[in-house]
């Protein structure tokens, strides 16, 4: 989600997904198979990676969501590749229960 003062970190998550689909298309025909993983709010250490104007509105933005776990990400990949080779999972939206933006 493009938020203000995020402008080259969404450059590079909305390029990647470009990116993935065309290689999806290219690679597709040999049964090879591109997915792209898009987790919501993880509880990671990424807001400690940011500056402090960014990383108060982090906090705030997420105030009350009960965040995802890394390990709700791996299920998700385990998900997709665990798929019968005849099934492409392309793209996956994987958000806390209680986000509603």
């Amino acid at each position: 989600m493009a938020r203000p003062g995020t402008a080259v970190y969404n450059l590079t998550k909305f390029g990647l997904n470009a990116f993935s689909e065309a290689l999806r298309q290219e690679v597709g025909p040999k049964r090879l198979r591109v997915s792209v993983v898009e987790p919501g709010t993880v509880d990671t250490e990424l807001s400690s990676h940011v500056r402090d104007g960014i990383r108060e509105a982090i906090v705030r933005q997420v105030e009350g969501i009960e965040l995802l776990r890394p390990e709700d990400i791996a299920d998700a990949v385990t998900y997709i590749v665990t798929r019968d080779r005849r099934v492409a999972v392309n793209e996956m939206l994987v958000r806390a229960a209680e986000r509603t933006w």
